[in-house]
């Protein structure tokens, strides 16, 4: 069920102009914390949230925003790419976590650019792939690598709001943490906040295959059971 999301999820953004770009696993330091705007005393990275392979420099890389640095670094703007792969994260597995899972990220970088284009995007993503009758809200939320910066939940169909084990009985999932890509990013990479904009989301990508395939805990994903491939 995962190849079939990404493969549903990449066709709704390529349509809206995103291009498909992937990155490694093993990542550095600089990569996936550094050049993001995650300084060393962050919480993020600590040993007990993130997978080292070589400490301090190597490690599995915890998100996907680590290929959204190396497209910073070498594409030139404006562009807009969507990334999908696995991350690892130093978690205890529950009914919505695990310590593997599939990220989904997208970014953007143009001239003008804005909030108002982070929501339409994101708008007409979850509508187009969960109807028009589904309920999204957005929360203010910290980042750190997105500034302003925004949290996206689906309303929960498993419980039809009424609180389950899925949505930890809040009647809504969280699915993306999104925003303007922060004014450090973008120096970072020789760009100037002042003339240049951009944003960033990244999506749970396990939250949209289980809510797609009505799969309530999320470990069944990775337990390999043929059924769930």
């Amino acid at each position: 069920p995962t190849s079939i999301v990404i493969s549903e999820m990449i066709s709704i953004f390529k349509n809206m102009g995103f291009s498909v770009m992937e990155g490694p696993e093993i990542e550095t330091d600089n990569y996936n914390f550094e050049l993001l705007n995650l300084p060393k005393d962050h919480p993020a990275r600590s040993l007990q949230d993130v997978l080292y392979i070589e400490e301090p420099e190597i490690l599995l890389r915890s998100h996907t925003s680590s290929v959204e640095a190396r497209c910073l670094e070498k594409l030139k703007p404006p562009f807009r790419v969507v990334v999908a792969g696995k991350c690892y994260r130093f978690e205890n597995a529950n009914a919505s976590n695990n310590a593997m899972f599939y990220h989904f990220q997208g970014f953007a970088l143009q001239k003008g650019v804005s909030m108002a284009d982070l929501k339409g995007t994101l708008f007409r993503f979850f509508k187009t792939y969960f109807g028009e009758d589904r309920k999204i809200r957005y929360r203010c939320k910290y980042y750190p690598e997105v500034e302003p910066s925004v949290g996206l939940d689906l309303d929960c169909k498993f419980c039809k709001q009424k609180g389950c084990s899925v949505c930890k009985g809040r009647g809504w999932i969280e699915m993306l943490g999104a925003g303007m890509i922060h004014p450090k990013i973008l120096k970072n990479f020789g760009y100037n906040p002042k003339e240049i904009s951009g944003f960033a989301f990244g999506i749970g990508l396990d939250r949209i295959v289980m809510d797609r395939f009505k799969i309530k805990d999320i470990r069944s994903l990775y337990n390999g059971d043929i059924m769930n491939v």
